[in-house]
């Protein structure tokens, strides 16, 4: 079985819960978990809302209009990609496809989303997108099936 689909939405914060819910009846449908549906959107969650606050041009200042989501569900494995026309990563991080993410504390209301995607993914990717700058954060996850799951990979 597989499943893919791709969104270009607005850097706007109603288009996070979009892709949340797009991605939720996906996995619903298919017959995927609900725990690690639930762990897929919300770092997919995190991913479009680093988007939306950071994803604008900066060689435009700041007001690139949109961003993309791509989520695929490939036999046994769910991979999700988010990328943006932002500044991108500082080349440091993006050279090792890691930024510095530094657990912020507990009550904190930013700088916690790309902790927590490492925390609910199996594989996590951050980087650049070549030539004409933006990130793209690609993170991956293995599935577990409900019993009698419709779409279960063979």
């Amino acid at each position: 079985m597989s499943i893919w689909w791709s969104l270009h939405l607005r850097r706007d914060a109603a288009s996070v819960p979009l892709a949340r819910r797009l991605l939720l009846g996906t996995m619903e449908t298919a017959g995927v978990d609900p725990d690690i549906s639930y762990d897929l959107s919300v770092a997919l969650s995190e991913a479009c809302a680093n988007a939306v606050e950071h994803g604008g041009d900066a060689a435009c200042g700041g007001t690139s209009e949109a961003y993309r989501v791509t989520a695929y569900l490939d036999g046994e494995k769910c991979r999700i990609e988010v990328a943006d026309a932002g500044p991108g990563f500082p080349a440091v991080a993006a050279a090792h496809a890691r930024p510095a993410a530094r657990p912020a504390s507990s009550d904190a209301e930013h700088g916690r989303g790309l902790c927590l995607i490492q925390e609910l993914a199996d594989h996590v990717h951050f980087g650049n997108k070549p030539g004409r700058g933006g990130a793209v954060v690609s993170f991956d996850k293995i599935l577990k099936w409900r019993k009698n799951a419709p779409l279960v990979a063979v």
